[in-house]
């Protein structure tokens, strides 16, 4: 699995929707500008990120975009499948678009690439928006005793 430009630049708009969840819309142009990504390349990650239910938007003059759900439950393996696909190094190991090996018999790196892929898809799928930026904890406000991420 190798980050493409889409993947890169949805992880950095996401890192700034995120730092504003529950507070505020965050508009394009914004975004474009914090992290110098094309504004039009942003529009169409983003309108991505809509289809993929992982951001809302909300049009007009006051519009911009939010999280569909908090920090701690988006994973970067669910933003990274979206814009990458498999997280597999090669075919033959991956969950999701299995392909045949090559060869007519075993293959011989399929033990390790399988390891490769758990460890990869181990690490994305447990991390989530909120362990990179540093979302703080809120209270919730039904038990003052509870905190979530």
């Amino acid at each position: 699995m190798k980050l493409s430009a889409k993947g890169d630049y949805a992880l950095r708009a996401l890192m700034d929707l995120s730092m504003n969840y529950n507070q505020r819309l965050v508009q394009t142009k914004e975004i474009s500008q914090n992290h110098s990504i094309p504004e039009k390349f942003l529009e169409q990650i983003l309108r991505e990120l809509k289809n993929a239910g992982i951001i809302t938007a909300k049009s007009g003059q006051n519009g911009g975009y939010t999280l569909s759900r908090s920090p701690d439950k988006i994973t970067f393996g669910e933003v990274i499948r979206v814009f990458e696909g498999s997280l597999s190094p090669i075919g033959c190991v991956s969950v999701k678009q299995y392909q045949p090996c090559t060869e007519e018999t075993f293959c011989r790196f399929q033990i390790i690439m399988r390891r490769v892929r758990e460890a990869v898809s181990d690490i994305l799928d447990n991390t989530t928006l909120a362990d990179v930026t540093g979302t703080p904890a809120k209270m919730d406000e039904s038990n003052p005793d509870v905190y979530f991420i």
